[in-house]
């Protein structure tokens, strides 16, 4: 006879792991299913070690550069294994805390592979072979998403490197190829880039970071180039191979002139595939876009009756912060308590390269396209006291208001420690906030979060410091 559940969980990364709390929390009866590691690539091969790794080479940024602080550090050096030792303790503890977490909402889980068997049924095969029957009026989908390979040159974990393969190198490269300029390529770039590799970034498209807003792409290209990077966009890979001397590929660049490259390794960051595959879900009939990713309603419900997707296997963004807050969404729907719907424009995204992004809402150039007549700030971090203060003078906030309503469209931001100052006009946003209220706001003195306060004064011609 098969275990029952109220709800079923298929995956414990920051999706799964948060559903399934929150719905121990409303009082429902919970499992979660995984097959490798509580809390999923985010707290064990994404976000939270690439973060330490970064940390590492943020200090050692610092340490170069002493001498800019009235400091002295001579002969200092960076040890790879060290810093790869550190980010996979921090993913430990974290692991452990899930863990914990589970145990403490009563969270019954089973470790191994999860497959749908029918309408509110999943079997679970452990790693001895034994299979588990459990069935549940409602289950939730949360398996993720894993790197997509070059389809003629699969990653070997050698020469060929996905992000968790750059997580844990066996060798730190001396000249290293990135493919993709997205959050994931751009973060390993300056990782690298900061511990000593020769780095070139490799996009297809006219700019990097391509999703931000295109004068946050054009601070970044200027500010990565300065550091020693080769940046190529409106550019192709022709040709790559890889043997046991390194990667060698051949690129076109925009100017339409083609050359050859010798590489020690390469970093495929070119998107992602929904683990959707062998888990029972074409069988059941659940509806796809044409990119293999689940349709969902407003509360992550599937076209089939008491099945839930969230996370990387749905509809973009692909962030783990908008995983958990579908979680939540979709628990509360399964329990009656008619949650609002999230609105995609009200999730922030950051990418932690050297300087940091952070944005929110609309571009400038999607405001105007989807017809709005708009209002725009922009102020500088060089006028900002403390960012002069903390040395990190590059950067600006740059804001995007409805000329007629007010409203904050959108908000984009470089610089240092961005990732924690865009949250502001996040909760603005959610809010429905207008420049009147921004304006308002008392922001305290010196932070480099009174950027924020005048991007908006800017916005109106007010701004006070520049």
């Amino acid at each position: 006879m098969a275990d029952a559940f109220d709800l079923i969980v298929l995956g414990s990364g920051p999706g799964g792991y948060v559903a399934a709390i929150r719905a121990a929390q409303l009082g429902l009866k919970t499992a979660i299913v995984e097959r490798e590691l509580l809390g999923g690539i985010c707290l064990n091969w994404g976000c939270i070690p690439t973060k330490a790794l970064l940390r590492s080479a943020e200090i050692y940024h610092y340490m170069s550069h002493a001498k800019d602080y009235g400091l002295v550090a001579d002969g200092i050096s960076a040890d790879i294994a060290a810093v790869v030792k550190r980010s996979r303790g921090v993913a430990k503890q974290l692991n452990q805390g899930v863990t914990h977490l589970m145990k403490k909402n009563k969270v019954t889980v089973f470790m191994g592979t999860g497959k749908l068997a029918g309408k509110g049924k999943l079997s679970v095969t452990g790693a001895d072979g034994k299979t588990t029957e459990l069935e549940a009026k409602n289950i939730i989908v949360a398996t993720g998403a894993r790197a997509r390979d070059l389809p003629n040159l699969p990653a070997d974990g050698e020469k060929v490197w996905t992000y968790r393969h750059a997580m844990t190198p066996k060798e730190m490269p001396t000249k290293l190829l990135v493919i993709g300029s997205g959050a994931i390529g751009i973060e390993f770039a300056s990782f690298y880039n900061d511990m000593g590799a020769e780095v070139t970034v490799v996009e297809m498209l006219d700019r990097i970071v391509p999703v931000e807003d295109a004068d946050i792409s054009a601070h970044l290209e200027k500010a990565l180039k300065k550091q020693g990077m080769t940046i190529l966009t409106g550019a192709k890979i022709d040709t790559i191979s890889a043997d046991a001397s390194g990667v060698k590929a051949t690129i076109t660049t925009k100017d339409g002139k083609a050359s050859d490259g010798q590489y020690s390794h390469v970093i495929v960051a070119i998107g992602i595939v929904p683990n959707t595959a062998d888990i029972g879900l074409k069988e059941l009939g659940v509806a796809v876009d044409d990119r293999g990713f689940l349709k969902t309603d407003a509360t992550c419900k599937t076209n089939v009756e008491g099945l839930y997707a969230i996370g990387d296997i749905t509809a973009p963004p692909w962030l783990a912060h908008k995983a958990s807050h579908e979680g939540v969404i979709a628990v509360e729907a399964i329990a009656g308590l008619h949650p609002h719907a999230m609105d995609p424009l009200n999730i922030p995204g950051c990418t932690y390269c050297h300087p940091q992004i952070a944005s929110v809402g609309l571009t400038e150039a999607k405001a105007r396209d989807a017809g709005y007549e708009v209002k725009v700030g922009n102020f500088p971090f060089i006028g900002n006291g403390k960012a002069i203060a903390l040395g990190e003078p590059e950067g600006f906030v740059k804001t995007v208001f409805d000329a007629k309503t007010g409203e904050l469209l959108g908000a984009h931001m470089i610089g240092a420690e961005v990732t924690e100052m865009i949250q502001g006009y996040t909760i603005g946003k959610t809010l429905e906030t207008t420049e009147a209220e921004l304006m308002e706001t008392v922001f305290p003195h010196p932070t480099i979060s009174e950027t924020m306060h005048e991007s908006v004064l800017s916005a109106y011609g007010r701004q006070l410091h520049m």
